[in-house]
């Protein structure tokens, strides 16, 4: 076993089970989340929304554990869309105050483990004490390399795309014949990112939900029925699992591995 999971994977588990199924040598590089579930997690326990929310941020700090045990080098998290803003008033607040809190609290642990915080997403509109504390610990953060772990906030695919449009209008530095998929993946939010490797959306639902549209255009998608606040180590590993018992092709005849 991965000695990084020594004492996080419980001996004779189904999570030990798991691990001795994943080849680390073939690690997806970058996976992103679509982190849904949480209204209805509360629904059924007939909580307040926000309960959802409050018992979601416990997956989230699984989940990254689980990544920078495993070696994975980036995790991009769908924590608050542009489309988001239409829930009540009172949920909103709830869910900036949470971020506020866990950054508060979780930014020596971010330290201590090596891990990098970047925002992605239109910044102007989170407000300005979250919109700070964010700063601060990209700030604190930024030179860590075990695992990045990317927020995706105020974010939507479409704005980031008619965002990257702007830029390069307003720059003009090179003619449009110029322009191809390499220079245009430089104007995204995500420049300095690889493009997610795998995509989990939990809950079930069958939706991109306007979420890196331009970078998952190769993703291997993984759903699950669990509710975001009910998934666990385990289940980040069978979508680890499943992905590499995939064959990547890139629209190639050959697997991605035997492409060289």
């Amino acid at each position: 076993m991965n000695e990084q999971l020594e004492g996080f994977i419980k001996p004779g588990s189904e999570e030990e089970l798991l691990v001795k199924q994943i080849d680390f040598s073939r690690l997806p590089q970058h996976i992103a989340i679509i982190m849904d579930g949480n209204g209805r997690w509360a629904k059924k326990r007939r909580l307040p929304r926000v309960g959802g929310h409050r018992a979601g941020s416990e997956s989230v700090r699984e989940v990254i554990e689980t990544c920078g045990r495993v070696g994975v080098k980036f995790l991009t998290l769908y924590a608050f869309s542009k489309e988001n803003w239409k829930r009540p008033k009172k949920e909103v607040a709830t869910l900036w105050r949470l971020l506020e809190n866990y950054l508060k609290k979780e930014d020596k642990v971010l330290v201590k483990n090596k891990f990098r915080l970047k925002v992605i997403g239109q910044r102007d509109s989170i407000p300005a004490p979250v919109r700070r504390e964010l700063e601060r610990v990209e700030e604190l953060t930024k030179n860590n390399e075990r695992l990045t772990i990317v927020l995706a906030l105020n974010y939507g695919g479409r704005a980031e795309i008619v965002d990257a449009v702007r830029k390069i209008l307003k720059e003009r530095v090179f003619e449009r014949d110029g322009l191809d998929e390499e220079k245009f993946s430089c104007y995204l939010y995500t420049a300095d990112i690889p493009d997610p490797d795998l995509l989990i959306r939990t809950s079930g639902e069958l939706r991109i939900s306007n979420f890196l549209l331009w970078q998952i255009a190769y993703s291997e998608i993984w759903i699950t029925e669990e509710l975001w606040p009910d998934f666990r180590k385990k289940h980040l590993l069978q979508a680890i699992i499943d992905y590499q018992r995939r064959e990547r092709r890139f629209g190639d005849i050959y697997p991605h591995k035997e492409r060289n």
